[in-house]
């Protein structure tokens, strides 16, 4: 059971520590006055937590053990796959812990020199491997760094800017940099009947691919496609927008975008 979940006294040091980092900033909180909050003593916080950075730690734990289990999953697969198992499930588990505490996890580098700082950079430092592939080259590794920072930075610059909408604006700039669909938005557009179950919001789940509309038609018309690509030129829509817009699963609106980059690029 995690700490947001119980009510023992250490449990309400961390909600009552989230709330104070929230509102004033980490650096401006003193133990003091968490205590004060709680109606504590100092030594009571202390007991639980030998120092303020330790509080940080604790409050940064839920989203560093999703991040490494979302690692070992990834890992265990080939290639691409590995790869955009990787970058949605980082969308998913940092939409997941979005709000107060994604700012919180720009303060553990300052704070923390050990072993949670050392996880940090092991999770960075696997998740760009991840991406990048086996076999990359200087600008592969590059824009796998790249590509990571397009599926974190958002959630803590973006806060008000609705999850659904978000993510599917974080994983259409990481296909347009990698220049590639993920393989599971692919085979949904293969195998998937058109009755799949709707889903509108951000999956909960690390790694889970968004699913098409009730009877939603496998293909657009021709004007319908001409309006989707000018949306996407104009960067005013995400994939996962656009699909939404003209009822189509996202892997028939990325073979329409993919179809127009090619014309461009024979046309140059």
């Amino acid at each position: 059971m995690t700490w947001e979940k119980t009510d023992d006294t250490r449990s309400r040091i961390l909600r009552t520590a989230l709330d104070l980092f929230s509102e004033q900033g980490y650096q401006r909180t003193s133990l003091r006055q968490i205590a004060e909050r709680l109606r504590l003593t100092k030594a009571a916080i202390l007991y639980h937590f030998p120092s303020k950075a330790h509080l940080l730690t604790a409050l940064a734990e839920p989203l560093i053990r999703d991040l490494e289990a979302l690692l070992d999953k990834a890992g265990a697969l080939p290639g691409q796959q590995a790869r955009w198992t990787l970058l949605e499930g980082w969308v998913d588990t940092m939409l997941a812990h979005r709000g107060p505490l994604g700012m919180l996890f720009h303060d553990l580098a300052l704070v923390d020199r050990g072993s949670t700082y050392h996880r940090l950079v092991q999770i960075a430092m696997r998740a760009n491997q991840i991406v990048a592939g086996p076999t990359a080259g200087r600008r592969d590794r590059v824009r796998a760094v790249q590509a990571i920072a397009m599926c974190s930075d958002p959630v803590v610059f973006m806060i008000d800017v609705p999850a659904s909408v978000l993510r599917g604006d974080m994983l259409d700039g990481a296909c347009r940099l990698l220049g590639e669909t993920p393989p599971e938005v692919a085979a949904t557009d293969r195998t998937a009947p058109a009755t799949d179950a709707p889903t509108d919001t951000v999956a909960a789940t690390p790694g889970r691919v968004g699913r098409r509309r009730p009877g939603r038609p496998k293909s657009m018309s021709p004007e319908q496609v001409r309006a989707a690509r000018r949306m996407h030129r104009a960067g005013t829509h995400s994939a996962d927008e656009i699909a939404f817009e003209f009822g189509v699963s996202r892997a028939t609106v990325y073979r329409h975008l993919e179809a127009d980059q090619d014309n461009e690029t024979v046309t140059r």
